[in-house]
């Protein structure tokens, strides 16, 4: 376990004339009183669960044609990550349902999908969302020493090709996650961000190993079983499946912070940031296609991020009329908004690793 002791960021408390004051205020006043948007996220989040299912129950049925058997599988795979991004995401921040019980139930997805939502919830709202980009703090920015994005992180010769390799890399994100990144959560003793602020309960550690042997079951082991396939051709599917959801969520989660203009201050000394909760958050996050009624659809408001980490509890299906109302205050009090076509935020985190991973550290660390 690390030694070093770390004091827990705060923030600045707000006056009167923050921002946000105002903006909360008008935000709920035209926004939030619209009760058929939040009925929405829940149909939406039932219906990505449903057809998670039928995509699946389509590989057992459909799954001896070799052609089926691969689209149903990579079918499967999309409506996972759709399942994360429409529906878990929300629930986890308590935003699908009125009930914290059925919210808290929703995020068992987590496990069925392999992984544990205990961990990941103390990842993303204890670490991440209240921390963004900061170092030493944010663990969805720090992912490990195969990419360099953190400036304070060590750099090695290999780093200066990580703009070439990590895009490979990035199609087995998911398959990273369930092999790697959870054991490190869980039994990491180096640099392991996540104990500074959770003891894990033992029932977690029984859950991370039931959900991983329950997911191989019913995703390799019964389709090997069931299906006149060879098993060589169903474990393919399988990777192919993992391939085409890491290929759709890391294209969210990559646009969103870690780009060339981002910042990635070190946490003060003292502990003192010297602005705002939400002054921060504006700040370190950006939009990506905001205005494509595709994306909306598509990334669960992950493309709205900034209305997402100024209102986390907020269902994903306000974010767009959110949005406008923070462009409105971003002009208004000269707020570091920032907004791009998803594929100029998916380039500009190639100049990210490509400065990032050259010999010379070509980014500031930022003022707090």
């Amino acid at each position: 376990m690390d030694t070093e002791i770390f004091i827990k960021p705060t923030f600045r408390k707000s006056g009167r004339d923050d921002f946000f004051r105002e903006l909360n205020q008008q935000v709920h006043e035209r926004v939030l009183n619209n009760r058929i948007v939040q009925q929405s996220i829940v149909a939406k989040s039932l219906t990505m669960l449903a057809l998670y299912f039928t995509f699946y129950s389509c590989i057992l049925i459909f799954g001896n044609q070799t052609p089926y058997l691969f689209a149903f599988y990579i079918l499967t795979g999309l409506t996972m990550i759709m399942v994360f991004l429409n529906g878990f995401h929300d629930a986890a921040h308590g935003a699908v349902f009125k009930s914290r019980k059925h919210n808290e139930l929703y995020t068992y997805v987590l496990e069925l999908f392999g992984s544990n939502s205990y961990i990941w919830k103390k990842r993303h709202l204890l670490l991440h969302h209240p921390y963004p980009n900061l170092q030493h703090w944010d663990i969805d920015v720090k992912q490990s020493n195969i990419v360099r994005i953190f400036p304070e992180s060590p750099r090695f010769s290999f780093h200066r090709y990580q703009h070439l390799y990590m895009w490979f890399l990035y199609l087995f994100y998911t398959l990273n996650w369930l092999f790697v990144r959870d054991f490190k959560d869980f039994f990491g003793t180096k640099d392991n961000y996540l104990k500074r602020v959770t003891n894990i309960p033992t029932v977690e550690y029984v859950k991370l190993f039931a959900a991983k042997i329950i997911n191989f079951l019913f995703l390799l082991v019964i389709p090997m079983l069931i299906l006149n396939q060879p098993w060589h051709s169903v474990l393919v599917a399988f990777l192919l499946m993992h391939i085409t959801s890491s290929a759709f969520g890391v294209t969210a989660l990559l646009s969103t912070h870690a780009d060339e203009d981002a910042e990635f201050p070190l946490p003060p000394e003292n502990g003192e940031i010297g602005m705002t909760w939400a002054m921060y958050q504006i700040s370190e996050t950006k939009d990506f296609s905001p205005d494509s009624a595709v994306a909306n659809f598509l990334f669960g408001g992950f493309n709205h991020h900034v209305a997402h980490h100024l209102f986390p509890t907020v269902a994903h299906t306000y974010y767009p009329s959110i949005t406008p109302i923070i462009r409105e205050y971003a002009a208004k009090y000269n707020l570091p908004y920032r907004s791009y076509p998803l594929s100029e935020a998916l380039k500009s985190h190639f100049m990210l690793l490509k400065k990032s991973g050259s010999s010379e550290s070509l980014f500031v660390h930022g003022e707090l």
